[in-house]
């Protein structure tokens, strides 16, 4: 018998099942975390963390058996010269499963996959804050050269147009004043 020693065929065929699987397993190591379903996040652990634990070894045949499962070669070479050096002192456990809730569209049961010694790049988040600045600042500079005042007062677009109500339509247009 084949009691618990099977796993979760995700209602699934089975090309379509190893294809999302090798998908997920190379976005993980790609990322290094990866917002999945739960029952996704499992099935795609067990596999990483033996391609983890093979990686800490760097030998012809442990970079065939991950191209396996790995379609891109030059996460092959991440998994081996960067992710496996970084969990060599870890003896399994290199990868966590952090539930995040139910998806609003089919109440699915929501987690997040990453490694272990993931973490949030705040340099991600500096170079955003610069770009959203360095954005407002030409949006002022567009308003001042069109003729727009601050927020805090009235534009002389404003001053100078009428809002008018076309009742045919029920739409609303800008006149210029005084036409």
């Amino acid at each position: 018998m084949k009691h618990k020693n099977g796993f979760n065929p995700l209602s699934r065929t089975t090309a379509h099942r190893r294809a999302l699987h090798r998908n997920m397993v190379t976005s993980l190591f790609k990322y290094e975390r990866i917002t999945t379903t739960k029952q996704k996040a499992m099935e795609v652990r067990r596999t990483a963390e033996k391609l983890i634990t093979r990686s800490k070894v760097d030998t012809f045949n442990n970079r065939r058996h991950a191209a396996k499962y790995i379609w891109d070669d030059n996460i092959v070479k991440k998994l081996f010269s960067d992710i496996g050096p970084r969990m060599k002192d870890r003896n399994g456990g290199y990868t966590r499963i952090l539930k995040i809730g139910f998806r609003e569209g089919d109440a699915a049961d929501v987690a997040i996959l990453e490694l272990v010694d993931y973490d949030f790049e705040k340099k991600e988040k500096d170079t955003k804050k610069k770009d959203d600045s360095k954005k407002s600042d030409d949006k002022k500079a567009a308003k001042k050269e069109a003729g727009f005042k601050s927020s805090k007062g009235e534009s002389e677009h404003k001053k100078n147009t009428d809002q008018v109500v076309d009742n045919s339509s029920n739409r609303r247009y800008n006149r210029v004043k005084g036409s």
